[in-house]
């Protein structure tokens, strides 16, 4: 490895040497978009994530823009890891969006609707619609969408109405049939009660194509049966984002729970921070939508094609289209070792086991907190839950457990962005059931993924640990690329009720056995790896770090990699979304490689490799390489110990750092690319790889080898 003997002079406190969090965010988005216009991808895959990109601009808008825009109103002065003020950060951003949108219907109208039309499905206008097409969406409307609507005039006796975050609405300028000069406005709320894609009845054998048409088309259609005294003189949909971060003084909360549930219902009215329009909307409609909303023109999104691309999410799902999606292998595939209805405890027992989601069931996991809801044997149960699916089942195990007399303890976060209102209802059940709920810790999230059940077996009580870097959630779990690690180790075991007792005591043990905790010193135990494999370096000694994570833009993190950089340490990034760090800027970070990998599956598994001189070390752990992590939320750092495990866990990392299908690279100016097959070899999609090994796998005896498709490829 290349070292920089002016390591010692280089001010790693340039702003220059670091990429503003939100432009990255918006890099991250850009990779997600390429994925809708790559050939290679699967028509509905490619709908797939164009809604994706939508789905994310939302939460983006909601979260940091209004974030960025109560900086600027609280005259907030402190400069961003880049060096940028807050208003510096807002005008580039929502340059940036206002390209990002046009290229969002851009691939739209003149890829995706094409290619759908030569599949056989359009998307038709209301207009478009002739003979029986017409009258079914007639009948449609007046029999399933009318009852349904609630038409608001606007004028000195109704004010203009509060028009709910995120909600599509139809505005209209209406003209009195008889009586008074004048226009006056109305609008009606698209009901997302109804589906948005509306399916025509399609006959096999006369019809061409089939045929749908969106909701707010049919509604906008049909104005005048709603305003029978009014001429329409124009419609248009359009569409408001508010500010939706929430703003909880936990200090002067007397009771978090009722503060939160006050916080949620303000969050439908926040500060509108982004108004989309249709092209051509009439001027006179816009400036009166705008200035009762107050966006400023900046804040304005005019838009060439349907409002809210995420409807394309529901398209993916029509039935008739399984030809287009992706089915080169069966997701989850069965875990080998709890094959045959095994004995979970039994399985364990007999040592560590690590899954790989989505490619491996999470269905373990579910069964793990099933039996130890029945298991006489079982005494306690303790959990942390931050993110769950709308119909538990680990939530209706935890209540059963409760219920058969078993000590349950669950730490919900009512504070998991978006997830407060589920998480409160799930907060309500347990206690009703039995169980012993705590409500997150005052100024921390609780995001670690954790679970302890403790068993009287017949050597005594024996303590079962399963520790995770995504959440326990069974639905996100079938999309969402994660690591889960089963054990029974007592050093695992006497951890594990140590952050149980420190999440419902506040009390912290002398020391930890296995487990690094945020916030008390899992920053300091990462920069001092980084720091031992700098030492390594330095000493002529094996030095390298690779490093997978959802995003990382913590400072001192960044700092201490450069630094080992410099001294000659190996470092290769896997970062699927935000990277405020620089790769091979020269005297800085010439070792440092940056890859992102956005495929089928959203890259969520937070794993650890540092070579150590030759004596590597393996982690997992629920946080990344963020301030929020490190400093302001209970996380795990956890050890992978086990020779096999630690193979599999290898094999993920050295797979991912040779694909060349899913990955893109990041350059010195920051920018990334995709990788092109030309530049290394055979075809290698990581996610693929993964999902047939797990496939194949499951298909043969545990007591069998099992083998591994290892491609032979060009190191990157």
């Amino acid at each position: 490895m290349r070292k920089n003997k002016e390591a010692k002079k280089q001010n790693f406190d340039d702003p220059k040497l670091y990429i503003n969090r939100e432009l990255s965010w918006l890099s991250f988005n850009e990779r997600v978009l390429s994925e809708a216009v790559d050939k290679s991808n699967p028509l509905f895959e490619r709908l797939k994530f164009l809604s994706i990109t939508a789905s994310n601009l939302d939460e983006f808008f909601m979260v940091r823009v209004a974030s960025l825009i109560d900086m600027i109103n609280a005259d907030y002065r402190k400069l961003d890891i880049a060096g940028m003020t807050a208003t510096e950060q807002l005008s580039a951003v929502l340059k940036n969006l206002h390209k990002f949108v046009d290229r969002q219907y851009e691939i739209y109208n003149n890829q995706l609707l094409p290619l759908l039309l030569d599949n056989g499905l359009k998307i038709c206008e209301p207009s478009e619609l002739g003979g029986k097409d017409a009258d079914y969406v007639s009948r449609y409307f007046d029999e399933y969408v009318y009852p349904v609507l609630t038409p608001m005039a606007v004028d000195s006796s109704r004010p203009f109405p509060l028009i709910r975050n995120k909600s599509l609405n139809i505005g209209a300028l209406l003209k009195k049939k008889e009586g008074k000069d004048g226009v006056d406005f109305a609008t009606v709320q698209v009901p997302d009660v109804l589906p948005r894609i509306i399916e025509i009845p399609y006959d096999e054998e006369k019809d061409e194509v089939r045929k749908v048409v969106l909701l707010e088309k049919v509604i906008q259609d049909n104005m005048d049966k709603l305003f029978l005294n009014y001429d329409i003189l124009t419609t248009a949909p359009y569409r408001v984002g508010r500010n939706a971060d929430l703003s909880i003084d936990e200090d002067e909360a007397e009771d978090l729970l009722k503060e939160i549930e006050k916080q949620i219902k303000l969050r439908q009215w926040g500060q509108a921070i982004r108004l989309e329009v249709n092209e051509g909307m009439d001027p006179k409609l816009l400036n009166l939508i705008s200035e009762d909303l107050g966006v400023e023109k900046n804040e304005i999104y005019t838009i060439n094609g349907p409002l809210d691309l995420t409807f394309l999410m529901k398209m993916y799902k029509l039935e008739g289209f399984d030809h287009l999606k992706e089915h080169r292998y069966k997701a989850p595939a069965a875990v080998p070792e709890f094959n045959n209805d095994k004995d979970i405890f039994e399985v364990i027992r007999k040592g560590d086991v690590l899954m790989h989601h989505p490619y491996e069931t999470f269905e373990n996991v579910v069964k793990f907190v099933e039996r130890a809801a029945v298991d006489p044997d079982v005494l306690a149960i303790k959990q942390t839950l931050y993110r769950v699916s709308g119909n538990s089942p680990i939530i209706a195990a935890l209540a059963k457990a409760a219920d058969n007399g078993k000590q349950v303890t669950v730490l919900v976060e009512l504070k998991a962005r978006f997830d407060e209102e589920n998480n409160i209802v799930w907060a309500k059940m347990l206690e009703k059931a039995g169980c012993h709920v705590i409500y997150g810790l005052v100024g921390l999230k609780t995001h670690c993924k954790i679970t302890l059940v403790v068993r009287r077996e017949e050597d005594g009580i024996k303590r079962y640990v399963h520790l995770a870097t995504g959440n326990y959630n069974d639905s996100t779990a079938k999309q969402y690329t994660d690591v889960g690690l089963f054990t029974c180790a007592p050093a695992f075991g006497e951890d594990a009720t140590a952050v149980f007792n420190m999440l419902s005591g506040y009390s912290e043990p002398l020391g930890w056995n296995k487990l690094s905790i945020a916030p008390l010193w899992l920053k300091d135990r990462i920069l001092d790896l980084i720091k031992r494999e700098e030492e390594h370096a330095l000493a002529g000694e094996p030095a390298r770090i690779i490093a997978k994570m959802n995003s990382i833009c913590h400072k001192d993190v960044i700092a201490a990699l450069y630094r080992a950089s410099n001294a000659g340490v190996k470092i290769d990034l896997i970062v699927r979304g935000i990277c405020c760090l620089r790769a091979g800027v020269p005297g800085v970070s010439e070792n440092i490689t940056v890859r992102s990998i956005v495929g089928n599956f959203l890259e969520h598994s937070r794993i650890f490799y540092f070579e150590n001189g030759g004596s590597p070390e393996y982690y997992a752990s629920s946080a990344d390489w963020m301030p929020r992590n490190l400093e302001r939320r209970v996380e795990i750092l956890f050890p992978i110990e086990n020779d096999k495990l630690r193979k599999k866990i290898w094999h993920i990392l050295d797979v991912e750092l040779k694909d060349n299908k899913k990955a893109h690279i990041m350059d010195a100016e920051g920018k990334f690319r995709k990788i092109t097959n030309d530049e290394f070899g055979e075809d290698i999609n990581s996610q693929l790889i993964f999902g047939l090994e797990a496939t194949e796998k499951a298909k043969l005896p545990t007591t069998q080898n099992t083998r591994v498709f290892v491609p032979e490829t060009h190191n990157t």
